[in-house]
């Protein structure tokens, strides 16, 4: 049950971040993968919150962490296409764009997943 319930999410979470994908880039048409960045972040924030919820506000969510955490949200964020974004960037010599994709990337992924986590424990 627990294979099947990643699986679900996983589809869920790739769809979720194709379609995502597709509107942000509907707005931003440089070569800069803002669509990427703008998934990993909000995917950082929404683990920290489900990271409080199931781990210290509702531990009856339990059951769910395989389908919302390890399936939806693993397959949601996309830090191998994020990985991929930084060497094609690095090999066209884009050197800022590259290090402030990473910089940027990594460091608000982080405070993301903080606010997240401190936003679920306010409620």
């Amino acid at each position: 049950m627990m294979y099947l319930m990643i699986a679900l999410g996983g589809a869920l979470g790739a769809v979720s971040r194709f379609a995502m994908g597709k509107w942000i880039n509907s707005f931003w048409q440089a070569q800069y993968p803002m669509a990427t960045m703008s998934i990993n972040i909000l995917g950082s924030f929404l683990m920290g919150i489900a990271f409080v919820l199931i781990s210290e506000r509702l531990p009856s969510l339990e059951p769910l962490r395989p389908l919302i955490m390890v399936g939806f949200l693993g397959a949601f964020t996309t830090f191998s296409t994020f990985s991929l974004e930084i060497v094609s960037l690095l090999n066209q010599q884009a050197w800022l764009s590259a290090l402030s994709y990473l910089s940027l990337s990594c460091l608000l992924g982080i405070l993301a997943l903080a606010a997240g986590i401190s936003l679920a424990r306010v409620f």
